[in-house]
């Protein structure tokens, strides 16, 4: 690349570790979430709520919108001159976090989710659809305003709230536009040399021609999708963007056919710029919808590209599918090892054939975009609500052993899983009556109101996303705690009935008693071969586990209809469900955390060496294979990488796990060595990026908890 547009890439990594600095000061030390993009600026001045004239709450379309407005009238400019784009966001919008208005809570289902240790309920949450930015790229915010107007002449008084609500925040969202152009303007007059003159007249004529017209420039796309980032990450963490290559490919072939774009690297440090911006969650490569054929390009290279040479947190995703464009993936391999991290694979064989067992045709599957954490979904024309419902598998377990011991049977393995497979219908149940109850009663409290800008359907019918507005429902939940459930019931069965070394009620002594004084018996229980290892009795109760689980969630829809797709993922909850989780019968210790997603715990294969083989095949053979994913998270030495042939073969763990039927992997290569010293004094790498459940972070951003179970996995592969 030409030094110019390394200096800039390398000015904005520069820029993002000073960020990262203040936002670790801020956050009290660290965050265990996805990075985000937002920068640590403040308001220029205080934002009045709009409050719902019933309920005193920034409840309903009205006063969501007015307050939104007034958040993004008082949110600061930001321009930097290493940067294409204007724009930033500072936060979401706090003044909206008041709960739902009290007569349309689920009180009944809040009170039972405890019990069932359920605290990432999906019930009352926001955003995780895809958008479709199609639209907002063709029509412009001006554009989006004359559609909500013409839309809303043809509706009756009824609807009159929700086109007022949808006006307001796109012109609010105008306003925020104009002030990047003016505040640009400014620095161009300002500036002390006629390359940063240049370089500010031109984002400032890009923003004022974006305040009302669509873009005509794959600058101008890019600069449009920075505003809608910000505006979608200010309203409760919206992270979802589109497939990238795709979406974008017109206007880089205009571009270039026009003579706008003479040199590829500037379209590099475009998209270094975009991800400095915010890490939403996009996709490269993929299928034609309609042929199957392969959707590489070389803008696919380019956004690649980008998201190397700035290399920071980033959340960038390549589809793996049978005719996987091969140097597409050498390349993202290459940048693996080089950068110890880079973007996920998503893959297509497995999601696409599961989304059609639930008779969608195979046009309509290849169309679902990897833009989640874990998750796919169908641009603009899909509610799913992935990625924040989960079911604890543990916690029934230890409930079922406390019925069968109450109860006047017999105390047996088959006893203990018909009451185990009654609590887990039980929670699963909690669930899908909290699907019933948010569709019934979100639009009224938090409607989707940026979503629906992008979405088919909500601004043409007059209705949220949530409540009609688009054709598909998919509900999505997933389960977590797979491994410790598994090497629980492993551990029951070959101690307590096969080989009698403690009775059942010797058992749920110690685990209500924490261990305390039994730290042999605890590791008697531990000591029993764990999923993973292959061929073992917790390898075949993942397997119950994961097709009990399965079939209660997806074999019958919720009471009003809905589908709701099972997987297995655990993201922040190993903590979370860890917590409010007793001690476990595969020698877990009350409060400390879950097994992570459907990966084996670490140290599960003795020795280690062929550990990431076994865990691939222990991962694909607890697939839902639904169209949900459960992902394969993978740690790497980097010596280990390379004992295992290196790139090529990565490639072809990354194919065959494909196969197999696998739907996401997640992968870092870091030497051991590295990995512990960052552990122990994070400041010595600011800028060393993991992915740690399917986001990618800066390691020393982490809490010491969240690194240790990084460091955990790389200690366990040898």
């Amino acid at each position: 690349m030409a030094q110019t547009h390394l200096d800039k890439i390398e000015g904005l990594h520069q820029l993002k570790l000073t960020h990262n600095e203040e936002k670790l000061r801020r956050m009290g030390g660290s965050y265990d979430l996805d990075d985000h993009g937002w920068i640590p600026l403040d308001l220029t001045r205080e934002v009045e709520p709009v409050l719902d004239k019933e309920s005193g709450l920034v409840t309903g379309m009205e006063a969501v919108t007015g307050t939104f407005a007034n958040f993004l009238d008082a949110h600061p400019v930001f321009l930097n001159e290493n940067s294409a784009f204007a724009g930033c966001w500072i936060g979401n919008v706090t003044h909206m976090n008041a709960p739902w208005r009290d007569s349309e809570r689920f009180w009944e289902n809040e009170a039972q989710l405890p019990v069932y240790n359920i605290t990432t309920r999906g019930l009352y949450a926001m955003n995780h659809c895809a958008p479709d930015l199609t639209i907002g790229l063709e029509l412009g915010w001006g554009g989006l305003l004359r559609k909500i107007e013409r839309y809303e002449a043809l509706h009756g008084e009824d609807y009159r709230a929700f086109y007022e609500g949808e006006k307001r925040l796109v012109l609010a969202i105008q306003r925020f536009v104009r002030r990047h152009a003016e505040a640009a303007a400014q620095l161009a007059e300002a500036a002390q040399n006629e390359e940063l003159r240049a370089h500010y007249q031109k984002i400032a004529q890009d923003c004022a021609d974006l305040v009302e017209g669509a873009p005509r420039t794959l600058r101008q796309a890019l600069q449009w999708i920075v505003f809608w980032q910000d505006v979608d990450r200010m309203y409760y963490n919206g992270g979802a963007g589109q497939e990238l290559d795709t979406l974008l490919q017109p206007y880089y072939e205009r571009d270039v056919r026009d003579g706008v774009l003479t040199d590829d690297d500037e379209v590099v440090w475009y998209f270094a710029s975009l991800f400095f911006n915010d890490p939403h969650y996009s996709m490269i490569g993929g299928q034609d919808p309609l042929t199957g054929k392969d959707v590489t390009s070389r803008l696919s290279f380019l956004i690649l590209e980008g998201q190397h040479r700035l290399n920071i947190p980033n959340n960038l995703a390549l589809r793996v599918h049978e005719n996987v464009n091969d140097e597409l993936l050498t390349r993202a391999v290459k940048y693996l090892f080089e950068d110890g991290t880079g973007v996920c694979y998503s893959c297509g064989t497995g999601l696409d054939k599961g989304y059609m067992r639930n008779g969608r045709p195979a046009a309509l599957a290849r169309m679902r975009a990897k833009v989640g954490c874990n998750w796919t979904a169908l641009p603009g024309i899909e509610y799913s609500l992935q990625d924040v419902t989960r079911v604890c598998l543990a916690k029934p377990l230890l409930l079922a052993l406390d019925d069968m011991l109450a109860a006047a049977e017999e105390n047996s393995m088959e006893n203990l899983l018909r009451h185990y497979e009654e609590r887990l219908l039980t929670a699963v149940n909690l669930i899908k009556d909290g699907v019933d109850w948010h569709v019934k009663y979100k639009w009224r409290n938090r409607p989707e109101v940026v979503l629906n800008l992008v979405a088919h359907g909500p601004i043409e019918r007059g209705m949220d996303m949530s409540h009609g507005g688009v054709d598909i429902y998919n509900f999505a939940c997933d389960a977590t705690a797979l491994a410790t459930t598994a090497n629980s019931l492993a551990a029951i069965e070959q101690r307590v009935v096969k080989e009698g070394k403690l009775t059942w009620e010797q058992l749920v002594t110690a685990l209500k008693n924490n261990f305390e004084g039994a730290e042999d018996l605890r590791l008697m229980l531990k000591s029993v071969p764990q999923y993973g290892a292959g061929g073992t009795a917790a390898d075949r109760y993942a397997k119950y586990l994961a097709d009990l689980y399965t079939h209660m969630m997806r074999d019958t829809p919720t009471k009003d209809g809905f589908t709701v797709l099972p997987g297995i993922f655990s993201h922040g909850d190993v903590y979370i469900h860890g917590k409010n989780l007793g001690a476990t019968p595969n020698g877990r210790r009350a409060g400390e955390a879950i097994s992570h997603s459907a990966d084996p715990d670490p140290g599960f294969l003795p020795g280690g060496g062929t550990a990431p083989t076994a865990k691939a095949n222990a991962v694909a053979s607890v697939q839902s294979g639904w169209g949900n994913s459960t992902p394969l998270q993978i740690d790497l030495d980097e010596r280990l990488a390379k004992e295992m042939g290196g790139i090529e073969n990565v490639k072809a763990y990354i194919k065959t796990h494909d196969k197999m039927g696998g739907t996401l992997i997640n992968i870092n290569v870091v030497s051991k060595e590295k990995i512990l010293e960052a552990h122990k004094n994070p400041d010595l790498y600011p800028d060393l990026v993991v992915r740690v459940t399917g986001y990618s972070a800066f390691f020393k951003s982490l809490s010491p908890q969240y690194r240790q179970q990084v460091v955990d996995r790389w200690l366990a592969n040898g």
